[in-house]
Formats: structure tokens, C-alpha cells, sequence
């Protein structure tokens, strides 16, 4: 078993920099950051689970833990292995969840900027249905960068965002107060957008990444308005192209009038490290992705939206 050292391999905080995790699928070549990446290991046994989804194989654990193992060749539709005996488990964590991904090789890790990273074309990939999250291009090699927590969320639809959490939060007031979103993906940053109006607030910016982020808020100080006029609070995922959810933070509390705006990193990412990460770059407030209802919350702290207080439940 080869452990990740966290530690070691997360980058400096907002240098716009990943490491990505390099393997290969019948030599189709992928990545995942390694800041998702808990272990790698050599394919081992596992229990077959009755009923599952056709692309899990089944269910083992290595230690205390018991973790579900995701075939990828048989989710893309590629060929088995040739040689099964030399595949590879990568042993992920996100959302607060540990999945095992089941590949035939690891190559090594790579070192790559968020700027050499293209958000994929929506004809070839699939546009919100496709599983390619970015491609990075390094050394000669086009990287396909897959979103992992889309395949999860597919199988497992229960651990993505759940727009009826915003029904446990009671009667909710309109509120017109802007909400800047950077999140790459078309889904979920349209979920998103639809949670928030659900809970009152109308008016939202969407914006596909940090750079597009960025150029947002320099444009919106440099008009002459009340910068409340433009957005009052940003939310950012952390993975993005172009610029990185880490990278925005640290340009906007650096920013000798941006810095007042609240900033919410809203990611899968999100554990111990990443969270010291945020912290230190002065991020607001950091909350794990399916926590829709919790996000709602923050934003009302953080913008000072107050609320109709929740009417308790009579019973009969």
C-alpha cells in the first residue's frame, strides 16, 4: 500500500497550482487532483454487493473502514484489463466520503497550473452530462481530468445536492442582496442558483470560474458604484480552470477594497488540510458540497439577511 502524504504534496495556498494524480484506463490517459487522493493500493478481492449499480464491484476494507469500489473502466465503457492481476485501487475522499476507484495503471503525479487547464468542449464531452472536468495538457500528453463527484452522484444520486434540504430551513423572505457563484460545473452551479432563489435570494451572478470571478469583482470596484451594488458575498468552488477558488480568495483579501466581501468556499474538497488552507487565506466560512441547507445559512450570517423565524411543528 502506498499512503499519500497530504502534508508533502498540497501546494503552497493560492499559488493557482495542482498536483493531479496521472493513470491510465486501456492507456486512455486521466487525472484527479491529489488533494482527493487518500491511498493508492494493488487491486485486491472484494465483496460483491446484491442489487448495487453495474459499474460498483462490490465493497472492501483494507482497516476500520468499509468502501465501496467503482470499476471506471466499466462507468467509461472501456475494455477490461489486460492484465488484471497489476491494476490499481486509488483510494479517494470527498464529500466527507471514501470510494475506491478501480484503474489499470498509475503513472505518476504532475504538477500544473489552473491557467493550462481547458474547460472541455461541451459537443465532445457531453456539455452537462459529461464526465470530463478540465484537460490539461503536460509534457506532450492531453490529461482527461474527471469529475469525480458527478460519477459518484450518479450511482449514489443521495450524495449529491439535495434541493428539499432548503424546506428544513421553514418560511423564507425575498432577499435581493447579490450572490456571487464560481463553479465550473454547468449542473451543479445551476442547482446552486436554484437552492438560493428557493431560499429568497434572488439575484445571482454565475460565473464558470475564478478568472471569470476575478475580472467580475475588478470590474464592479472600478465602476464608481457601491461595490453592494454588484455582489455582496462570493461563493467558490475550489477546483476550477483558469483560477482556482483558493487563488480568487487570495486575491480578494488581498484587495484593498474587495477584501470586505464575506467569502464562502463551497467544495468537496473540504477536510483537515484544505480547511487550514482556506483559513489561512482568509476565507469566511468553508462547508462541503451536498450541504445545501447549512450554505443557506452561512450566507444569512455572513450578509446579515434575517429571516422569518422557523414555526415549530404542532403535533397532532
Amino acid at each position: 500500500m502506498n499512503q499519500v502524504n497530504q502534508t508533502e504534496i498540497l501546494l503552497e495556498s493560492g499559488t493557482n497550482e495542482l498536483e493531479i494524480l496521472e493513470f491510465t484506463i486501456q492507456k486512455e490517459i486521466f487525472g484527479i487532483n491529489v488533494a482527493k487522493v487518500r491511498e493508492i493500493m494493488k487491486c485486491c478481492p472484494v465483496k460483491p454487493m446484491q442489487n448495487a449499480h453495474p459499474v460498483i464491484e462490490g465493497i472492501f476494507k483494507p482497516r476500520e473502514d468499509v468502501i465501496t469500489v467503482i470499476d471506471l473502466a466499466k462507468y467509461l465503457e472501456l475494455s477490461e484489463s489486460n492484465d488484471p492481476k497489476r491494476d490499481i485501487f486509488i483510494i479517494a475522499n470527498f464529500n466527507e466520503l471514501n470510494f475506491a476507484f478501480h484503474v489499470h495503471e498509475v503513472v505518476g503525479i504532475d504538477r500544473i497550473s489552473w491557467r493550462k487547464i481547458q474547460k472541455p468542449d461541451q459537443i465532445i464531452y457531453g456539455g452537462n452530462d459529461g464526465v470530463a472536468t478540465g484537460i490539461a495538457e503536460f509534457d506532450g500528453r492531453l490529461i482527461t481530468i474527471l469529475d469525480f463527484e458527478k460519477i459518484v452522484a450518479e450511482i449514489a444520486p443521495t450524495t449529491g445536492i439535495q434541493m428539499e434540504d432548503i424546506e428544513t430551513l421553514g418560511p423564507r423572505a425575498r432577499c435581493y442582496k447579490k450572490i456571487v457563484i464560481a463553479e465550473d460545473s454547468m449542473l451543479l452551479s445551476k442547482m446552486i442558483v436554484e437552492c438560493l432563489h428557493r431560499a429568497g435570494y434572488e439575484s445571482t451572478v454565475k460565473l464558470d470560474n475564478g478568472q471569470e470571478a476575478w475580472d467580475y469583482l475588478c470590474e464592479a470596484k472600478e465602476s464608481g458604484d457601491p461595490l453592494e451594488d454588484h455582489v455582496s458575498l462570493v461563493v467558490t468552488d475550489i477546483e476550477m480552470p483558469q483560477m482556482d477558488g483558493h487563488r480568487l480568495t487570495k486575491l480578494i483579501k488581498e484587495d484593498t477594497v474587495l477584501r470586505q466581501l464575506p467569502v464562502v468556499l463551497f467544495s468537496s474538497l473540504i477536510n483537515e488540510e484544505m480547511r487550514i488552507k482556506g483559513t489561512n487565506l482568509g476565507a469566511d466560512a468553508q462547508i462541503t458540497k451536498p450541504e445545501i441547507a447549512s450554505l443557506v445559512s452561512i450566507i444569512d450570517r455572513l450578509t446579515n439577511t434575517e429571516q422569518p423565524p422557523v414555526q415549530p411543528v404542532e403535533d397532532n
